[in-house]
């Protein structure tokens, strides 16, 4: 196999990035950003972005989900704690997420320490959510090697049939991290890819200190 990808390209022309129009709290810029492009373009899960871990194996690991909740403390989102993610998080708590957006030309790139939330924010959610994804919780142990999928099926019925007419409690192993940050950069796509980079970083004192890096 030999596919060359050298002719893809694209020029970045939609917006720009500048100090003068920047909030000096990096927290501020992402909400203006997300609602930018959860409103403007058509991007089926803006929430959607890459949490990148240091597994066990000694191996970074990166992959997709769902950010929940955002606030000026940090970034929200719910896993399995017994899942390879999970236990990779909480033996090593220092982590990376990133959010692409390619209809903007935008990208965040965040740097920061997972802990976990409060169980009563985890019950709270919990029991937001679809009955069907509360199972879902239940029947997975995530990670896990199984036989094949009917090992997922049966466990949904036995599961659906035990709490039937019942309300289904939050799993002990199941809840939410919050990922404080250190270090935001905001990437914005700009032609002939000198593109404009704005890192923010958090100094001793809890102040964001930001600078520009070449692209």
């Amino acid at each position: 196999m030999n596919t060359d990808l050298g002719s893809y390209r694209k020029s970045y022309e939609k917006q720009e990035l500048l100090e003068e129009n920047v909030s000096d709290n990096p927290m501020e810029l992402f909400q203006k950003w997300f609602h930018e492009v959860d409103h403007n373009f058509d991007i089926a899960e803006t929430n959607a972005m890459t949490i990148s871990t240091l597994g066990l194996d000694g191996f970074p690991k990166s992959r997709v989900v769902l950010l929940k909740k955002y606030t000026y403390e940090g970034f929200i989102f719910y896993t399995n704690y017994d899942s390879e993610k999970g236990k990779a998080i909480l033996n090593n708590p220092k982590v990376c997420l990133s959010f692409f957006w390619p209809a903007a030309e935008r990208q965040i790139i965040i740097k920061g320490k997972a802990e976990k939330i409060a169980d009563n924010l985890s019950d709270g959610y919990f029991e937001s959510r679809p009955r069907g994804s509360q199972l879902g919780a239940l029947v997975s142990n995530q990670s896990e090697t199984i036989a094949d999928r009917t090992v997922l099926e049966k466990r949904l019925k036995a599961l659906e049939k035990k709490y039937e007419g019942k309300d289904i409690p939050r799993p002990e192993f199941w809840g939410g991290f919050i990922v404080k940050p250190q270090e935001i950069e905001f990437w914005q796509g700009r032609p002939n890819r000198l593109h404009d980079r704005l890192r923010y970083q958090l100094d001793d004192e809890f102040n964001w200190n930001m600078d520009r890096l070449s692209p």
